[in-house]
């Protein structure tokens, strides 16, 4: 069921930019969260993540790292989707996500370990008559079939999406920041042509390089979700998550990759997901994620006309 608490009620959430009496599908971004972690393989805590961030964000304000100011643009806290029956959740995940895309409203979703994107991209899957793109920035590539014995897994994230009518093939996916693959998506990615540029690309290539060519291959679809497990940034700049891994994504890296993508394609969503507040006392990566939304809604901002630039 979706539960509304304080702070999704609270018009100070979300910079000052929540609006909890406005209709959802009049507003300029409709954020939610999935507070599950069920379906992470190593460590837990991603489930806090939501209730966490909504209570940071009290006190900050709606500007993007320019200095440009975005005051007017409308959120709408959806609030959270819990219970214990995760197929249940998930469906009404899916049948939300479906009517915000139907009516043209776009979203950001908080996770939650990365199998509550599997809800949110059946969602668009549903709502559209068209194929689109997944860009899925992370450091892995969740392709796994089944991963102990889950096949709605934070492993399975993108082979479930392999399976929607609205994604023909890999042509479909991209995926940035990888640097760890499972046995089996090594033998997927021996035997397809996978678009996938690795960390490592993203250094010796510069991260200018890889956004230009994820955005020649993606232009080709009207509508693009984006993915952003935190994971996809070194453990320097995110620690609190379940699977860490060293020698990924700078901040700098992650804010430019963020720029260029936004600017250049229809994002119509994007989530964020994989911060785990009790494995980082100081919680950077819950400050890295805020900042990345923000970021976000600054760009859609500017879309529409709503962001004050010098």
């Amino acid at each position: 069921m979706r539960e509304l608490a304080y702070y999704e009620k609270n018009q100070k959430t979300w910079c000052g930019l929540n609006r909890p009496f406005m209709d959802p599908k009049e507003a300029d971004a409709v954020i939610f969260g999935i507070p599950y972690d069920g379906g992470a393989s190593y460590r837990a805590g991603a489930a806090q993540a939501p209730y966490l961030l909504r209570a940071n964000t009290l006190h900050s304000t709606p500007t993007t790292e320019r200095l440009a100011y975005y005051p007017d643009f409308n959120v709408v806290d959806g609030g959270n989707f819990v219970g214990e029956d995760r197929d249940a959740v998930f469906q009404e995940v899916q049948d939300y996500v479906a009517d915000l895309v139907r009516a043209g409203v776009k979203f950001t979703m908080v996770g939650g370990d990365h199998s509550v994107t599997i809800p949110v991209q059946r969602g668009i899957n549903d709502a559209l008559d068209e194929d689109f793109g997944i860009i899925h920035i992370d450091a892995h590539m969740d392709l796994c079939d089944c991963l102990e014995g889950d096949y709605l897994s934070h492993g399975n994230t993108e082979r479930r999406a392999l399976e929607l009518d609205h994604i023909s093939g890999y042509e479909n996916l991209y995926f940035i920041g990888i640097r760890s693959i499972e046995p089996d998506e090594f033998e997927l990615y021996q035997q397809n042509d996978i678009q996938v540029k690795t960390a490592y690309d993203c250094y010796a290539e510069g991260i200018e390089a890889v956004a230009d060519d994820c955005i020649e291959k993606m232009k080709r679809y009207n509508k693009v979700y984006l993915t952003f497990d935190i994971d996809a940034l070194d453990p320097a700049y995110a620690a609190g998550t379940g699977t860490p891994q060293f020698g990924g994504l700078t901040s700098r890296m992650a804010l430019t990759l963020l720029e260029k993508l936004f600017t250049n394609l229809n994002i119509i969503g994007f989530d964020i997901v994989e911060i785990a507040p009790p494995l980082d006392p100081s919680l950077t990566s819950m400050f890295a994620g805020r900042k990345l939304i923000t970021e976000g809604w600054g760009y859609w901002a500017k879309e529409i006309g709503k962001l004050q630039e010098k």
